[in-house]
């Protein structure tokens, strides 16, 4: 198994590599990926090395190759799928952004408890009741909960989603979540603190 950080960079290695493919680049040297990730080209050779994929010297690595091979390293075998919980404004941005980003990450499904968003579609995603969570996450067979509800109700949803059997969750709330990690891989992810972040070198910089 790969380190979590690795996994990172190896999926950010291939959206800049899908990128440079669009525009017609066909191979790349590793500090140039260094430089359009803002790491040290070693750093970028050592997460290659768990891919077992060398380059050709004067040309660099092969930028196609690249892609399916990191494809294969870190993408699921089958489809797997994906139901976002609490269709408010960011549920239905991380809806919108989400579909057809990536062929074997499927959102089948989304969850909300007000009357007005039951039975809608969201880029071709129906909003079920959370009465329902269970019944659908085990009919459609989904395996990862993308949390996007108000902070007040987070850890009780997140726990609905465990009861539900799923594996995996990516926590867009400001709330931390307990869980299992023998049972469900959690995913945290805190707009709030990353803008913080942001501000705190931007006043150092001024």
């Amino acid at each position: 198994m790969l380190p979590e950080k690795t996994v990172e960079r190896l999926s950010q290695y291939r959206r800049t590599l899908l990128n440079c493919l669009s525009l017609g680049k066909t191979h790349i040297f590793s500090h140039e990926i260094a430089e359009l990730q803002n790491i040290t080209a070693v750093q970028v050779r050592r997460d290659i090395m768990f891919l077992g994929f060398s380059s050709a010297q004067r040309k660099g690595y092969d930028v196609k190759e690249m892609i399916d091979i990191i494809g294969n390293v870190i993408d699921s075998n089958e489809v797997l799928n994906i139901a976002v919980v609490g269709m408010g404004n960011l549920g239905t941005a991380v809806t919108h952004y989400f579909i057809g980003k990536r062929p074997k990450l499927n959102i089948v499904a989304s969850f909300d408890i007000s009357p007005d968003r039951f039975g809608t579609i969201i880029s071709g995603v129906e909003c079920f009741h959370m009465d329902e969570l269970a019944r659908i996450i085990k009919e459609k067979n989904i395996t990862i909960g993308m949390l996007t509800v108000p902070p007040e109700v987070a850890s009780e949803t997140a726990q609905k989603l465990m009861d539900s059997a799923i594996k995996g969750i990516l926590n867009f709330t400001t709330v931390p979540l307990n869980v299992s990690p023998n049972k469900v891989y959690l995913e945290q992810y805190d707009m709030i603190t990353s803008l913080e972040k942001v501000a705190y070198f931007v006043k150092k910089q001024g």
